[in-house]
């Protein structure tokens, strides 16, 4: 028997059940979209398997010896935010937060892009549609319909979003959003607006997402979590989040927030602890639910002794984006970076053993800001006010370091709103102050854990050791340090604890960490003025409390 979600068609569209599973839906809307019915051939939910196939004996991918899906991007290795657009029209205009982030693009030139990705998809012999949700939580989730030239693309999806059973897919009927994917066609970079030959765009109107110039899976994803993060404040009146979430054994939820290179996904990946997702969540008024139905976790450097779960989610039916492979054993070289940093693995969330399906928890207990800061500044634990909280969501700081990215020589600042610049939609006070009501509401704990350098900026002190660090995340799940006895940071005017169970005293308060005052003292200086520049472009449009909660 054909398990839920797992459908393959090999008939004519005249023929096959699926073809009549999607004409008794609406069949319309793919000729009134301009696709030629006579001609392509639609592959609808097809099987793992079947995907397989067709992505070996059509793209060039292969079988790794873990049974993964080794396939390709092609000349895009990873996402394009400068050819990132949102459509600029009556419905949504008011809420967007334009400028560098979310750029306007006209509706004629959507209408163009959409109308050149369709002619391409109308080129190929096979059409892959899945059809899936987003969100765990039914009250709260969306339909999405994916419609691509590539099967690697419809399974990345497959793992992606949450896949439905056949009786979901059967009752699916209109989808809430389409993503139109004809990556492997450019755009006209001489279309008005466009700045490249790649162009992803959202039409919030239309429901509709296009994307041309770029192969790289990683779109779709992200697309689909910038879509969320509009809907669900603006729609639905819930807080959508870039964080990875996990459960105890009492039920008591954490939300864990940083940038690449902080430890999130490391840090919440907690054996002792259920996960609820990795990367995308919505704090809603019942709790908290999982954005997706699987994981898409960074490859470089991967192994079975640091990341296991990550290491043994690797296996049929996931894929394996961008990694080398030795051509006679078929086994992933996970540390070789010739082709790009960015490789990447995408695989559906039940593959991780400790993980909670649904992928639904209670309302937080504790939200963690995870930093890397490599001036050797921040305490390694500090207790955050609903005003801090605010500030420091809203700034999203980490640190760059020599040796993550081609160029950086020193240490530089890096401020990602939000913890997640890219993907916001609307203004940056609009998710502040909801994640502010949620904690006063339902008396969650905000903690800014800095995993980066101590007794000494980059060059001179020493990373945090990762065990000192899951020794606080353990103080903080078992309760206490909300029952410790704090004093002041200054400058920052944090909240640093005393004492924290398997962590030397000396290393919780930075300045006793240091053996040179007065080049603590700079760097102090240095780092409180960055936050405040970083600051100056959000500080007219939030509240009193919060911009005094900045350093002094």
């Amino acid at each position: 028997m054909t398990s839920p979600g797992n459908h393959h068609d090999e008939l004519p569209n005249s023929a096959n059940p699926e073809y009549s599973l999607l004409k008794r839906e609406g069949l319309q809307l793919f000729s009134e979209a301009g696709f030629d019915m006579d001609k392509i051939h639609l592959k609808r939910n097809a099987s793992v398997a079947a995907l397989y196939e067709d992505a070996i004996s059509k793209e060039g991918a292969v079988i790794a010896s873990n049974g993964a899906l080794i396939n390709f991007s092609g000349k895009k290795t990873g996402r394009s935010p400068k050819d990132k657009r949102i459509v600029y029209e009556e419905t949504s205009k008011d809420h967007v937060w334009w400028g560098p982030v979310n750029i306007k693009m006209d509706e004629h030139t959507f209408e163009i892009n959409r109308e050149r990705a369709i002619d391409y998809l109308n080129t190929r012999e096979d059409i892959y549609v899945f059809d899936g949700f987003a969100g765990w939580e039914p009250k709260y989730r969306i339909k999405v319909r994916v419609i691509c030239a590539r099967a690697y693309h419809a399974l990345f999806m497959h793992n992606m979003l949450i896949r439905p059973t056949r009786e979901e897919l059967e009752n699916f009927g209109e989808p809430d959003f389409i993503i139109y994917n004809a990556g492997q066609f450019p755009a006209n970079r001489f279309t008005a607006g466009m700045t490249s030959s790649t162009s992803v765009e959202i039409n919030f109107k239309r429901r509709e997402m296009v994307i041309l110039g770029t192969e790289y899976a990683g779109e779709m994803k992200k697309g689909v979590f910038s879509v969320m993060h509009y809907l669900q404040p603006v729609k639905f009146g819930q807080l959508s989040l870039h964080s990875s979430a996990n459960e105890g054994k009492d039920g008591d939820v954490s939300l864990f927030f940083g940038l690449s290179g902080t430890g999130k996904t490391t840090l919440s990946a907690d054996p002792q602890r259920h996960l609820i997702g990795d990367d995308e969540h919505v704090w809603s008024d019942n709790g908290v639910f999982n954005i997706e139905g699987g994981c898409y976790a960074k490859c470089i450097g991967l192994s079975k002794e640091n990341e296991p779960e990550i290491f043994n989610a690797i296996q049929f039916g996931s894929i394996l984006e961008n990694v080398s492979y030795d051509k006679s054993s078929r086994i992933p070289d996970y540390n070789d970076s010739k082709l790009t940093e960015n490789t990447r693995c995408a695989y559906a969330i039940e593959k991780i053993p400790n993980a909670k399906i649904p992928c639904i928890g209670g309302h937080p207990k504790n939200i963690i800001f995870l930093t890397c800061d490599a001036y050797g500044v921040l305490p390694p634990i500090s207790k955050l006010s609903e005003a801090q909280a605010q500030y420091h969501f809203i700034l999203g700081y980490t640190s760059k370091t020599p040796g993550t990215e081609t160029g950086v020589t020193e240490p530089s600042p890096t401020f990602s709103t939000c913890y997640g610049q890219p993907f916001i939609v609307l203004a940056p006070r609009v998710y502040a102050r909801m994640l502010a009501e949620r904690m006063e509401k339902y008396k969650a704990n905000c903690w800014l854990i800095n995993t980066g350098w101590a007794g000494g900026k980059f060059g001179k002190g020493k990373r945090c050791p990762l065990k000192y660090t899951r020794a606080i995340i353990n103080a903080i799940h078992s309760g206490e340090l909300a029952q410790a006895e704090f004093e002041k940071f200054e400058t920052f005017n944090l909240q640093i604890p005393k004492k924290v169970t398997g962590v030397p005293s000396e290393l919780l308060h930075s300045r006793t960490a240091w053996n040179d005052d007065k080049g603590f003292n700079a760097e102090l200086t240095k780092l409180a003025g960055m936050f405040k520049e970083a600051f100056t472009k959000y500080e007219d449009d939030v509240d009193a409390d919060v911009k005094a909660a900045g350093p002094e």
